[in-house]
């Protein structure tokens, strides 16, 4: 472990010392993402045994299985924390009511609220809790507590690295998240539609496109051609299953650091620079 890492925090795995760690990012673009990926897991063990992790875990994996409903769920502080922060939500957390009528209206009905939001992280945490969907919601299953929690600890991190760098939080989730929509048994323009849904996503793509974020003012159909035909310029193919090969994968995530840091004046690399580097790495 890095000699900064464990000064930083004075936290490591089966100790915790009630003191916080703050994730070390020492600088951004494509140096950055290497040292992080270098201590990324001292630097999660550390994150992980901090006092504030581990009692948020403790609670929630106490108290969870004893959730019966939307209601129950939002008028525990602690228990919604984890909840909404093990799919990235956390921002919504005054949303009381909302996030009750999400979760309460389920998934199955097309006229369900999850389906109507164009963020499609609500969708994926009102299916897995299945309180308006199932006779029985996904909290009483035995493994759900370990799961979320599991999750909860992973965003949390990449939420602790992007108060240091927001590209940098963003690259750590872009294996999971796009992952998870190359894993859906959907065509590729439903594939699309969901990283349009999807705000971290759709940010890595529209920087790695050289896309404004201004696009999303457009008709849904003329944004899906925009990505598409980018896509199909930089990556030779329009498919979203090329990204299944983690060649491209990284590709994707080069360019969007490449992109970042050019966008914050840090790297001073012209348009040309970036396409020698994608045409050396090909």
């Amino acid at each position: 472990m890095p000699a900064g890492i464990a000064a930083s925090g004075r936290a490591v795995a089966g100790r915790d010392t009630g003191m916080s760690f703050r994730p070390i990012v020492p600088t951004g673009g494509l140096a950055g993402w290497a040292f992080l990926q270098r201590t990324q897991d001292a630097q999660k063990e550390a994150f992980n045994s901090t006092a504030e992790m581990q009692r948020d875990v403790a609670y929630f994996n106490e108290r969870i299985s004893d959730v019966s409903s939307a209601e129950e769920l939002v008028d525990d502080f602690r228990l919604l924390k984890v909840a909404l922060g093990a799919y990235g939500l956390d921002a919504d957390i005054g949303n009381k009511f909302y996030i009750k009528k999400v979760l309460e209206d389920g998934t199955f009905d097309s006229g369900d609220l999850a389906n109507k939001l164009s963020d499609k992280r609500y969708y994926e945490m009102a299916k897995d809790f299945g309180f308006g969907d199932l006779g029985i919601p996904g909290t009483k299953i035995s493994t759900f507590g370990e799961k979320t929690t599991d999750a909860y600890l992973e965003r949390q991190f990449e939420v602790a690295v992007g108060d240091q760098s927001e590209e940098m939080r963003l690259s750590l989730s872009l294996e999971r998240d796009l992952g998870g929509v190359l894993s859906k048994s959907i065509s590729d323009d439903g594939k699309w539609f969901s990283i349009m849904g999807n705000p971290p996503l759709r940010k890595v793509f529209e920087t790695a496109l050289g896309l404004p974020s201004s696009i999303g003012t457009l008709d849904i159909d003329q944004q899906l051609t925009m990505l598409k035909d980018k896509t199909e310029t930089y990556f030779g193919s329009e498919k979203i299953d090329q990204f299944s090969d983690p060649d491209k994968m990284e590709e994707l995530n080069r360019l969007f650091l490449i992109r970042s840091q050019t966008a914050l004046g840090n790297a001073g690399m012209s348009s040309a620079t970036i396409a020698l580097t994608l045409l050396q790495r090909a």
